[in-house]
């Protein structure tokens, strides 16, 4: 159960990291947007932590 939550979690992360890149290189970025998909991108990354120090 731990190792999907953990790939879960890892494929979540991936993506968020796609969607900044992708809306860092549009023309007019969306700063709120960037600043919001970074939020959720901090969280999934202290998630992790939390779970791979109880493994």
């Amino acid at each position: 159960m731990e190792l999907s939550h953990i790939s879960a979690l890892e494929s979540k992360h991936a993506g968020l990291e796609r969607r900044i890149a992708e809306e860092q290189c549009r023309p007019s970025p969306n700063d709120v947007l960037i600043k919001e998909l970074k939020r959720r991108k901090l969280r999934i990354k202290e998630e992790l932590a939390q779970v791979q120090q109880v493994h």
